[in-house]
């Protein structure tokens, strides 16, 4: 410490300054030196000069006793304040060296130190730190410096004898900010005192941040599932990607790649600063089924650095396509003998949903002949399932149904037309097994006298029928000489006129063959059935067939009523009722004494003679048939009226006698009436057996039997095809069994009886009695078989007593 002391009077310097030494801290008053003594001056001569202490410091640390010439200490000293004392008058010099204690800490001038470096700072650079204050000097002043431990920084202490001991700092490992964006340091100064004191500073190290960190998404692959019925603006994920850097080296925006042809921006919205991807456009998963978007996260650096990351967006499927049904390969049409599994068509079914949306199942509705056959997968084939009759359904709507297993499920509908095709399978067919043609005879040549017609129910050629005759009749004539045929329309025509008297009836078969590969024919029985026309006048027989002759008769003129003059026999070539002839006599007028049995032929007186009738009595007897128009034929007679028996000369008498025994003729006759009577008898008991004995069922095919009798003993037998009327005739010399089989047409006429009157009277009709059951079957039995014994009865007397003038009864009902 340096102080001037100055005295009243001239300023001067002393030449040699005083030099005195204590110690720091003394206390107040302390005697550091006398002054006077010192400077040679009197003690008195200070105190009249005003003697003063004058320092260059702020603080007077010393002050001089005027009275002893002592420099005292003023106040207690601190080393690091130093003090000159001056007198103005006189100047002195005096350099009070106060000695140092470390009672000084070193000391910054800041408690903390912000230093920025950059985190891209190469290792090595340096880096000037404050310098410490250490109050104290020399030994006690600031001797070195130490850096707290850390991985980054070194500490470089570099002394200096004049400027004292400096610090830098040493960059020794590269930094990062992202890791550690402060580091905190402590810089400690320590001094040289002893024990030392030191002091520290708190050192910031501020990492400044460079555009080193590209962003960095969450996830390299991100995976979100949408439903594809997603409406817009549906939300799909949020990305997230972060960015290490600081400032605008971390702001992220985010982006799509497009690649290829596919651009997301059209499907998806995408917020480029907070990462959120929306539904923009429609989802079709049967189109796309996942798309594969590739993202990009940019930061703003001034250098912008990305990354990228891969987003798979799966589309969930919704049943929303009903399955497809697609036909290839139909095969048709179809022949109609198509054997069971038959391939029909290929059916492929297709769903273009995934999962158990796409799963169809396929079958064939309704009942058809035809089913799926399963290939693989969705692939089927129809096959025949059945057999197959174009003639009942020439054409099938196959339905196929295919349903997938989606929830609710959807399903199609395929209608598949198959068409059945012909072949020869059905033989021609005539709607009756057997065909009665009723010809009239005496009708012209080259009349068609039928038209066969037959039936095939298959198509085109193989339904095209020709026709032809098989001779099949046991006659010696062939069919070709009586009747053609017109092979394309099945007319049959007449080369022939028919005579019934010749030919009633014949029998030939027509084949129709129809023009299928190979050809398929029927025969139908055809029976050719002559009508009698009344063609034929009634013939008289001998004795009073002569042509132009007079007949004579001769009767005693005592004959009774009822005298039996004469017998015309009559037959008639015709049939039926053609052939049915009725006697009539016509007599002078005035004249009324014979009668003529209708029926019988037989001319008889109707009371006795008087003396009024003539002599001699001209007779024609006209016999007529019935047929239309009716045909007759006469016969003159002249009955001579004599006295007595013995004058009677006629050339032949049928005069009704007893006979012992039967006549050649009448033993041919009776054999053959019984005979079919037998027959006849035989076959009504089997065929009424045989109804008795069916069942209901077999009742109802056809009608009930039905027999008819009537009062004058006559009965008739029909049924619904065919009909027998039996008629008993009475006559002397002719007894007939007349028998109208059903082929003939009815006679519009009701049940008549010939009686042997002269007029008709129509007979009385039983009730029917329809045979049902067998108790009825048996009492009908033995009620007709006493009636046939009673037949039997008739016929024998008939011939025993031909004389007896039973009637004929001829029945006939309408089948």
């Amino acid at each position: 410490m340096a102080s001037v002391i100055r005295l009243c009077g001239t300023l001067y310097y002393t030449c040699l300054p005083l030099s005195y030494s204590i110690s720091e801290e003394v206390n107040k008053g302390t005697v550091v030196g006398n002054i006077a003594k010192d400077l040679n001056l009197n003690v008195q001569e200070l105190e009249n000069r005003d003697l003063r202490v004058v320092s260059s410091y702020s603080k007077t640390y010393f002050n001089v006793n005027l009275r002893t010439g002592n420099l005292l200490v003023e106040e207690r000293i601190d080393r690091e304040e130093l003090s000159v004392l001056s007198n103005p008058m006189t100047a002195h010099r005096i350099e009070v060296n106060v000695l140092d204690i470390n009672d000084n800490s070193p000391a910054f001038v800041e408690n903390k130190y912000f230093l920025n470096i950059s985190e891209s700072s190469l290792t090595g650079e340096r880096y000037l730190l404050p310098v410490a204050v250490d109050a104290d000097i020399g030994s006690n002043s600031v001797k070195s410096y130490k850096l707290s431990q850390n991985e980054h920084f070194s500490l470089d202490v570099q002394s200096g004898e004049e400027h004292g001991v400096s610090a830098e700092l040493v960059l020794q490992k590269a930094l990062d900010r992202e890791k550690q964006s402060v580091i905190t340091l402590v810089l400690t100064a320590v001094d040289g005192g002893k024990p030392s004191r030191s002091g520290t500073l708190q050192i910031y190290v501020n990492v400044l941040d460079v555009n080193d960190n590209i962003p960095t998404f969450s996830k390299s692959l991100y995976k979100v599932r949408v439903l594809e019925n997603a409406i817009p603006g549906t939300p799909v994920i949020k990305l997230n990607a972060t960015d290490l850097d600081e400032g605008m080296n971390g702001k992220i925006l985010y982006s799509f790649i497009k690649r290829g042809n596919i651009d997301p921006l059209n499907i998806f919205d995408l917020n480029s600063v907070t990462g959120e991807i929306n539904v923009k456009g429609r989802l079709d998963y049967e189109e796309t089924p996942a798309y594969e978007v590739r993202v990009q996260a940019v930061d703003q650096g001034a250098s912008p650095r990305s990354a990228h990351a891969k987003l798979l967006i799966e589309i969930i499927d919704v049943n929303d396509n009903a399955p497809e049904i697609a036909v290839t390969s139909l095969m048709t049409p179809l022949k109609e003998d198509a054997e069971l599994g038959t391939i029909v068509a290929l059916v492929t079914v297709t769903d273009k949903d995934g999962g158990n949306n796409g799963i169809t199942n396929c079958e064939v509705v309704e009942s058809v002949p035809f089913k799926l056959k399963s290939n693989y997968k969705n692939d089927y084939s129809l096959v025949v399932d059945g057999p197959l009759d174009r003639e009942n359904t020439s054409l099938y709507n196959v339905t196929i149904t295919a349903t997938d297993e989606g929830s609710p499920p959807l399903s199609s509908i395929r209608v598949i037309i198959v068409q059945v095709s012909d072949v020869n399978d059905n033989a021609p067919r005539f709607m009756e097994p057997v065909i009665n043609i009723y010809v009239k005879e005496n009708s012209p040549i080259g009349f068609v006298i039928y038209t066969i017609s037959a039936f095939d129910p298959d198509l085109d050629g193989n339904a095209k029928l020709r026709y032809r005759l098989l001779d099949t009749s046991r006659r010696n004539i062939p069919i070709s000489s009586i009747l053609n045929i017109n092979s394309e329309t099945g007319d049959i025509i007449s080369l022939q006129s028919f005579n019934y008297e010749e030919l009633k009836t014949f029998q030939f078969k027509v084949q129709a063959t129809d023009s299928g590969v190979p050809p398929l024919s029927s025969n139908v029985t055809v029976n050719i059935l002559i009508l009698d026309e009344n063609d034929n006048n009634p013939t008289i027989l001998a004795p009073y067939s002569e042509h132009g002759s007079i007949n004579s008769e001769s009767i005693p003129y005592s004959a009774e009523a009822g005298y039996f003059v004469a017998k015309i026999r009559a037959v008639d070539a015709d049939s039926g009722y053609n052939a049915l002839l009725i006697y009539h006599l016509s007599e002078p007028k005035g004249n009324n004494l014979f009668r003529i049995g209708t029926s019988t032929g037989e001319i008889r007186t109707k009371r006795r003679m008087s003396d009024n009738d003539l002599k001699t009595h001209p007779l024609v007897v006209l016999v007529s048939d019935n047929g239309e128009p009716s045909l007759s034929a006469t016969v003159s007679i002249e009955v001579v009226v004599v006295e007595s028996t013995a004058d009677i000369q006629t050339q032949f008498r049928h005069v009704p006698i007893k006979e012992d025994s039967f006549s050649d003729l009448n033993l041919y006759l009776l054999i053959a009436i019984v005979s079919v009577s037998v027959i006849f008898l035989l076959s009504l008991i089997s065929l009424i057996a045989v109804r008795c004995h069916r069942t209901d069922g077999s009742f109802s095919r056809y009608s009930a039997p039905m027999i008819t009798t009537h009062p004058d003993g006559s009965w008739s037998y029909s049924k619904s095809t065919q009909q027998y009327d039996v008629c008993f005739s009475s006559d002397t010399l002719k007894s007939d069994v007349v028998v109208f089989p059903a082929p003939f047409p009815p006679v519009d006429a009701e049940l008549i009886s010939i009686n042997g009157g002269d007029s008709f009277t129509k007979t009385q009709t039983l009730p029917i009695l329809y045979l049902n059951d067998k108790s009825q079957c048996i009492t009908f039995l033995k009620k007709k078989i006493g009636y046939i014994i009673w037949i039997f009865h008739q016929i024998v007397r008939l011939f025993k007593y031909p004389s007896l003038d039973d009637s004929c009864t001829l029945g006939h009902t309408k089948s």
